[in-house]
């Protein structure tokens, strides 16, 4: 069991928005381990958006590896920024070399992370993995990984938070163009980092959008990132201009507060994905190359559509073949999804 008497803890987060949302379980496992002791995050600037305010912590604290923290001299100067704090515990969740090294550069005293990377020096204590289970979620390793060190919490379902003002704007942002704050909104998410092979085709989505749109009643909002733009635009095309584009045009944390204003949601495997399931959002994620079993949304309100594909989930970037488990995933496998998960969750009906 880890001491209990640490005061200033440093968390290294995760680097991606949808890892991010499912280590909230662990964060709140250091808040219920260390109740008194200040806890900080340390984060990219779009990971600590996202967990900016989170109940599970104190402050946040950005480093940017493109600019001010760009390159070995930029390490050091993060490492003399962490040092001035004098943190007592440093908790590495991510598994690289590079997110043990600034705590260590800082001196933090005790240092805990799993043993990988060739880092175990830079460790004080570290985690050993014996054989993780192939039916293992991403939310139970990183409580495992916490766990092996007497840090726990009971809950397990990854939490967000926006704040009351947040979410007024974000239903302001919707009056102004036209969607009232009693209308349902369809949410719908394109786009997916890492790699194409993630991505379903923005036609079919477009398809399913109008379709359930028109079968619902419903307001079609359109997300993505700044360089998800150009996918976002065939949808809106196929749409004739039926929707609202908001890809490109939002902060992470107005992201974060207009998908829960969402009544259900159409997406990718991605960060929003995760951000929905958070907040409790019905939703219907299309998996073909990546892990439905390890970074399912964490919700009873999913529902996963995917085709049984010999070579899937590949986890490849890029498919170097014909993209089967992509477009074996049909418009109306979609469509059925939606409908039976939206006759539960929003009319009430079996």
């Amino acid at each position: 069991m880890i001491q209990q008497d640490y005061h200033k803890i440093l968390v290294r987060a995760v680097n991606w928005i949808g890892d991010a949302v499912m280590s909230t379980p662990a964060l709140i496992a250091v808040r219920e381990t260390f109740p008194k002791a200040e806890i900080t995050l340390l984060a990219n600037p779009m990971v600590g958006q996202l967990l900016q305010g989170h109940p599970a912590l104190d402050r946040v604290m950005l480093f940017d590896r493109k600019l001010k923290h760009r390159g070995l001299l930029g390490r050091l100067r993060l490492a003399r920024e962490v040092a001035a704090e004098r943190f007592d515990l440093a908790i590495i969740l991510p598994n690289s070399f590079d997110s043990v090294l600034v705590p260590w550069l800082a001196r933090i005293p005790a240092r805990i992370g799993k043993a990988s990377d060739g880092r175990s020096l830079l460790l004080t204590r570290r985690f050993y993995e014996q054989s993780p289970s192939a039916e293992r979620h991403e939310v139970q390793y990183y409580r495992e990984l916490l766990g092996a060190f007497g840090i726990s919490a009971e809950q397990s379902a990854p939490t967000l938070a926006v704040t009351a003002q947040e979410e007024q704007e974000a239903v302001t942002l919707l009056i102004e163009h036209g969607i009232s704050a009693e209308e349902i909104v369809l949410g719908i998410n394109a786009g997916a980092s890492f790699g194409s092979a993630k991505r379903w085709y923005p036609e079919r989505f477009a398809n399913v959008a109008q379709r359930l749109a028109a079968s619902w009643g419903a307001r079609v909002v359109l997300f993505g990132g700044p360089d998800e733009q150009e996918l976002v635009a065939v949808i809106e095309r196929e749409l004739s201009g039926n929707c609202l584009n908001l890809a490109g045009k939002t902060t992470v944390r107005q992201l974060m507060a207009l998908i829960k204003r969402c009544s259900f949601f159409i997406t990718n495997d991605s960060g929003p994905m995760h951000i929905a399931a958070s907040f409790g959002v019905p939703l219907v994620a299309i998996f073909g190359p990546t892990d439905h079993i390890g970074t399912a949304p964490s919700s009873d309100k999913a529902v996963i559509v995917r085709q049984m594909i010999d070579c899937a989930p590949c986890k490849l970037r890029v498919c170097p073949t014909d993209h089967r488990c992509m477009t074996a995933v049909t418009v109306e496998d979609v469509v059925q999804a939606a409908r039976s998960l939206y006759e539960v969750n929003i009319t009430g009906e079996p």
